[in-house]
Order: structure tokens, then sequence, then C-alpha cells
């Protein structure tokens, strides 16, 4: 009798086991999940608000701000080049896309270099968003 409760105590705690593994493996890949749409959910929040920062500047006769942006760590930069599909991407290229930048003046912003990039730094990329009196579109500095 000792041996067959010994047995069935054993198939008790692998089963036991197998579950605590199953349920490790899942919530694990969760947590992945999550923050996946976490630095996306960044991305898109970054393209928007640039956006609209530019729209901020270009509707005034004038104006200059110094703005700030989070991007995930993994993003190294972003760069502004003058591209028929899209005028910025993200470094390194092929995780996330980059895209449109409407308003913006790429002769003063790329000036003779042809492109303009901005390194992230701890998480976050800074920039100037500047249009003079008379310019009809926003130039970005460093």
């Amino acid at each position: 009798m000792d041996r067959r409760g010994a047995l069935e105590i054993s198939f008790g705690m692998i089963f036991s086991i197998i579950l605590i593994i199953v349920f490790l493996s899942f919530a694990f890949y969760g947590i992945k999940k999550l923050i996946s749409v976490q630095e996306t959910a960044m991305v898109y929040q970054f393209k928007e608000d640039l956006q609209n920062d530019i729209n901020k500047i270009w509707n005034g006769p004038q104006g200059q701000q110094q703005v700030k942006y989070k991007l995930p760590n993994k993003i190294e930069g972003i760069c502004i080049e003058n591209y028929e599909s899209q005028n910025f991407y993200f470094i390194p290229k092929g995780k996330f896309s980059g895209g449109i930048l409407d308003n913006i003046d790429e002769k003063n912003t790329l000036g003779n270099s042809g492109s303009l990039c901005f390194e992230n730094k701890d998480g976050y990329v800074s920039m100037t968003l500047k249009k003079d009196f008379g310019e009809n579109l926003v130039t970005i500095i460093k």
C-alpha cells in the first residue's frame, strides 16, 4: 500500500510542475507581447506629436520651439531625408516604418548634407522646430 500512495503523489507532483511551466510560459509570452504593443504605441505617438508640433509652428507667423519625444530604446535614432515615399525613417531600418512629415522645409532642414539625423539618448529624441517671419514652411534643426 505504501508504494501505491507514493506513486500517486509523484504523478500529482509531476502534473503540478507541468502546469506551472505552462502558466509561466503563457505569462512570459503575454509580457513580451505587451512590451511590443507598448513600443509600437510609443512610435505612433511620436509621429503624431511631431506632426502636431510642426503644424503649431507652421500655423503661426513665426516661432521656435525645442521639442523632446520619447522613443523605445530599440530605436537608435531618426533621420530626415528627401525620399519619394517618406521623408523620415528610424534607425535601425525595418522594425518600425517611417513616414511623411508635412509642412517642413526640406531644403533648409537638410542643407547640403542631404540628411539630418537625431540620436536617441536615454529614450528621448530632441530637436528644434523653427519658422521665421515670411517663411512658408518649418525648418527642423538640431
